[in-house]
């Protein structure tokens, strides 16, 4: 049949993906993924590489016990068919290259397709490639930049062709949440409401340049605060902004 079948590990694609966008390493819960987006964009790079159509995308992944949302919301795409190995302990999968390794053997065999698009950059999945190749199968090798470091460089040496999506290409469907909400996350609104609440309560701007108008300042409290409880207040703020302005010292 004359189909091409896209195998993704979404484990290499959104850790090495994060890392191409923030230049560092993510943890796969500040990663977001847009779905929809990321698979027309697999869906259109396989038609266009094997000019041929789409068999449908398999989707591999890891779980510790039951789907996340986000592996749910991929296999709700149409065209998808979501595989999911295990997640141990210590967060490493388990289980997920031996099922992309059997997906693409069996389907080969079959006869279902008759070119492979592999996102994924892990050197076990060489033999496969191999094993497919000999059965008629091109396989189309997907990176994420910079390959050298991302994928094995024999998995590169034993495909067909190969690509390399970078952060322009990712930035269409993956983001990442870096931090929790903070000040540059809320609305610009409620940005402006806060400096706004700053520059009130803090001094007047000119107090900081102008000495005298400091003085002014500290000695129009001191009145009112005379005028309303009838005693000087003692403090060395007031007695200096009296002793600046009437040069001499403030009354007992």
């Amino acid at each position: 049949m004359d189909r091409v079948g896209v195998f993704v590990d979404a484990g290499y694609l959104l850790a090495e993906g994060a890392r191409a966008l923030s230049g560092r390493r993510v943890a796969r819960s500040e990663v977001v993924l847009d779905h929809s987006t990321a698979v027309r964009h697999l869906a259109r790079f396989a038609r266009e590489k094997a000019r041929m159509p789409l068999l449908r995308i398999y989707w591999y992944d890891g779980t510790a016990n039951r789907p996340t949302r986000m592996q749910v919301a991929m296999a709700e795409q149409a065209d998808v068919k979501l595989r999911l190995g295990r997640v141990d302990a210590a967060g490493r999968q388990k289980g997920v290259d031996a099922l992309i390794a059997s997906d693409m053997v069996t389907l080969a065999r079959n006869r279902a397709m008759t070119d492979c698009v592999l996102l994924s950059g892990d050197d076990e999945l060489r033999i496969a490639v191999a094993e497919i190749q000999q059965l008629g199968i091109r396989v189309h090798l997907l990176g994420i930049s910079p390959t050298p470091r991302t994928q094995s460089r024999l998995l590169r040496q034993e495909a067909d062709s190969t690509t390399q999506w970078g952060a322009d290409t990712l930035t269409a469907f993956i983001d990442c949440r870096s931090r929790g909400p903070s000040d540059s996350d809320q609305p610009r609104s409620t940005e402006r409401l806060r400096a706004g609440r700053r520059r009130v309560d803090s001094p007047p701007a000119a107090s900081g340049g102008h000495p005298f108008a400091q003085q002014v300042v500290r000695q129009v409290l001191i009145n009112e605060i005379v005028g309303r409880t009838g005693h000087y207040p003692r403090s060395r703020a007031a007695a200096a902004a009296h002793s600046d302005l009437h040069g001499e010292p403030p009354p007992v």
